[in-house]
């Protein structure tokens, strides 16, 4: 979904999980619609473990035809091919929906910004609500 929303612009897997994090949790931006997920305590260690899903993914959704890899001079990253939105269209549960919507909102907010101001977008973030689950009396370690 996001790199349907990204085309033609290809990108790279850091960059798709920035955009992965603000999809599934795009409540915690100010004026993002809500997250899908409810808050929790664990979405720290969850940005890591995505990465290797998403890479996962990527080489599937390649083999069937759905991305592209696109290499050059800046690295690697993808780009959705032809059949992305007409398998994207088949998709039609709320829920999936509700993925396309926020897909277009993360793509929409990050879309321009360089891969730094991403970056500190995803951190600042995952900073404000790390701090709201350190219990009182407790230091964050």
């Amino acid at each position: 979904m996001l790199l349907a929303e990204s085309y033609p612009r290809p990108l790279d897997v850091q960059r798709l999980v920035i955009l992965d994090y603000l999809l599934v949790h795009s409540g915690d931006i100010d004026g993002g619609p809500p997250s899908i997920h409810p808050p929790s305590p664990l979405r720290a260690g969850e940005v890591s473990i995505r990465r290797g899903l998403l890479e996962k993914g990527l080489h599937l959704f390649a083999t069937r035809g759905l991305i592209r890899q696109v290499i050059d001079t800046s690295g690697m990253s993808y780009v959705a091919d032809d059949l992305a939105v007409t398998f994207l269209d088949a998709l039609t549960s709320d829920q999936c929906k509700n993925l396309r919507i926020r897909a277009h909102w993360a793509t929409e907010l990050a879309g321009k910004l360089t891969d730094q101001q991403a970056m500190r977008l995803l951190e600042k973030t995952i900073g404000r609500w790390k701090s709201e689950f350190v219990l009182e009396g407790e230091t964050e370690a």
